[in-house]
């Protein structure tokens, strides 16, 4: 099957079995890494409540709902391949407008957006094509911002590279995880300009609750340490249009 087509099938595999859960967004460690990865996002994507926003991947809306609670923004809009994904988003956000659409061509012209931004997506889809057509539909000036697992994580590496272990864990076929250099390297020969591409997040969405808080202030220590703070599970990328 195609890219598209694996990706369609992997929405209703997620719908099917909840996909929250599966995502790991659910358990206490993970509530607490949901929201400050959209803290994150909002933060350093500077998205502010008049922007004109994009989001790529919504499933669930669970981030959509995230940044509209911390911006109050009013001109979302947010898409997924998956149409069964897209329906539990409708019924927990009525006023975003959800769309079913494809992040690899975009149906909108170009200099639309001023920020686009998505949250465990990029990994998912031909990752060059992709920013190319977001690069297009951004206004100038405009930004991205985006959380991806890393891959020079030891678990993700293994997840990602290990064909019986991906499957197992229930991966769609084709993702994969972000080297931040390589990525900063493609971007920067795409025309976005200051990167920035810096891994964070030690909080294991199995952490027990009583040890959440704890494991999450002490995670922020471990990101701030040369060499060791590489092997975070995730990156937040954030680049500019010319």
């Amino acid at each position: 099957m195609s890219r598209i087509e694996n990706e369609i099938e992997h929405g209703k595999y997620l719908a099917k079995g909840g996909a929250e859960a599966i995502w790991n967004w659910d358990s206490p460690a993970g509530k607490k890494r949901a929201q400050r990865r959209a803290e994150l996002l909002v933060k350093y994507g500077e998205i502010k409540s008049t922007d004109k926003i994009l989001e790529i991947g919504c499933g669930t809306g669970l981030f959509t709902g995230k940044v509209l609670e911390l911006t109050g923004a009013t001109d979302i809009t947010a898409i997924d391949i998956s149409p069964e994904l897209l329906e539990i988003a409708k019924l927990k956000y009525p006023t975003p407008e959800f769309i079913l659409g494809d992040a690899m061509k975009l149906e909108y012209p170009d200099n639309t957006f001023d920020v686009v931004f998505g949250s465990s997506v990029l990994h998912h889809l031909d990752m060059e094509k992709t920013c190319k057509e977001i690069y297009r539909v951004l206004k100038p000036e405009g930004r991205i911002a985006f959380a991806e697992p890393n891959m020079i994580n030891p678990q993700i590496a293994i997840q990602k590279n290990v064909p019986f272990i991906k499957k197992w864990l229930g991966d769609s076929p084709d993702e994969t995880a972000i080297n931040r250099w390589k990525f900063k390297k493609m971007l920067a020969k795409i025309g976005y300009n200051n990167i920035s591409i810096f891994p964070y997040d030690f909080l294991h969405p199995i952490v027990p609750s009583f040890l959440v808080n704890f494991t999450n202030e002490f995670s922020k220590v471990i990101e701030k340490i040369p060499i060791l703070k590489e092997i975070a599970g995730s990156v937040i990328i954030i680049g500019f249009k010319k």
